[in-house]
């Protein structure tokens, strides 16, 4: 019986899903088998050594210690494009609140509450509010991942000219962009172009703070700035002075911060970009099925510290391995299992490696504990595939 310790709410109707011959899930357990997780900070719990995944059930996974969880061996997934649409659709409304001036015009119009005369009043006011249309203008978007790519699309469609910057575009990626789009391979190229520039990249120690008075300057002058990625990629303090000198005429956020409360131009959200009943459904949905297609069949997709593995299985006696990616690792497996091998997989991600093997014979304890020894053997376990 797998266990599944749950953390944060995970909808009932969506883990009623499992199948309860093979899984119990609780939000308090022990010697659990994985783990499901939203916001959740992990980084000062003890795992338990049984345990084997933690899904994060959103893109972002920096409330988990990956790289301790890869020396222990436990893959850590997320769930990437599952809330993109969700995302993509606070982003298209982030364009036009920076364009229209539609907070500043909602909260002027409370004040107007209890006046006999609002609606003339309202009229007369309207003048102040006054904004531009985003039809023609120039998008930049930083970032061409499953939310990016939507976003320029979404943009395209708009009447927008967009320009994309992304040095890591996928394949995929690029197959599903709008052949409108432009694309830069410089990053300050993109800069001196745009009228509006939205940023969809995870933080890293290059891209953190990469907002700032330096890359600023290289921008247009009123130029309007979106962020529902990730708040460290802006200086904060250098987007409080550009707003003030009118250098960045607006700037939305989906992250809160001390340094801009109440600098005017500057909109906050609460951290909405995924707060949609359907984007949790989407991103739940896609952490549950990882966590068992994994521990069923060892399949790993969209794992942020171990490379994917789908090996399809046909028969025979299935062995799990993580490892470090150390040369030879492969043929000392062998020289160990002694078996017809009907199916092999072997892949690399970075530091850490992932073998599947089904063999004919099944492995014996003694087998299975010298593949444990191995050099950079980090776990092994026999699957059995029903």
């Amino acid at each position: 019986m797998n266990k599944i310790k749950v953390y944060n709410k995970i909808s009932d109707k969506i883990l009623s899903n499992l199948d309860a011959n093979k899984y119990v899930y609780s939000d308090d357990m022990e010697n659990y088998d994985a783990i499901l997780v939203r916001s959740a900070k992990l980084h000062d719990v003890e795992f338990p050594s049984t345990l084997k995944c933690i899904a994060r059930a959103g893109a972002g996974v920096n409330n988990i210690p990956v790289d301790k969880c890869a020396e222990k061996g436990i893959v850590v997934f997320n769930t990437p494009g599952a809330n993109s649409n969700a995302v993509k659709e606070l982003v298209m409304c982030g364009l036009i609140l920076s364009s229209r001036k539609i907070v500043q015009g909602i909260n002027w119009a409370k004040t107007l509450e209890g006046q006999e005369d609002c609606a003339a009043l309202a009229e007369k006011g309207k003048g102040n509010f006054g904004g531009h249309e985003i039809m023609g203008k120039t998008l930049g978007i930083v970032g061409l991942g499953a939310i990016g790519i939507k976003v320029a699309n979404a943009a395209e469609d708009l009447g927008m000219d967009v320009i994309g910057y992304d040095p890591f575009l996928s394949v995929d990626g690029a197959v599903s962009l709008s052949r409108k789009v432009k694309y830069v391979k410089e990053l300050e190229d993109l800069f001196a172009q745009c009228d509006y520039i939205s940023l969809h990249v995870p933080a890293t120690a290059k891209t953190k703070g990469m907002i700032n008075a330096n890359s600023i300057a290289n921008m247009k002058d009123g130029v309007r700035i979106l962020n529902f990625a990730r708040g460290e990629l802006v200086n904060n303090a250098d987007m409080a002075e550009a707003l003030k000198s009118g250098k960045v005429a607006a700037y939305v956020s989906d992250f809160v911060n001390n340094e801009l409360y109440g600098v005017e131009n500057a909109i906050l959200l609460p951290h909405l970009g995924a707060s949609t009943v359907e984007s949790e459904v989407n991103c739940a949905t896609m952490a549950v099925r990882e966590v068992s297609d994994f521990l069923e069949t060892g399949k790993i997709r969209n794992s942020v510290n171990f490379p994917d593995m789908n090996v399809s299985y046909e028969g025979g006696h299935r062995i799990f391995m993580l490892h470090k990616n150390l040369p030879n690792t492969l043929s000392s497996i062998l020289d160990i299992t002694k078996s017809n091998v009907s199916k092999l997989g072997n892949r690399s991600k970075g530091d850490f490696a992932c073998t599947i093997m089904d063999i004919d014979d099944k492995p014996t304890v003694d087998q299975l504990a010298k593949l444990a020894e191995l050099e950079g053997m980090i776990s092994v376990r026999e699957i059995v595939i029903e």
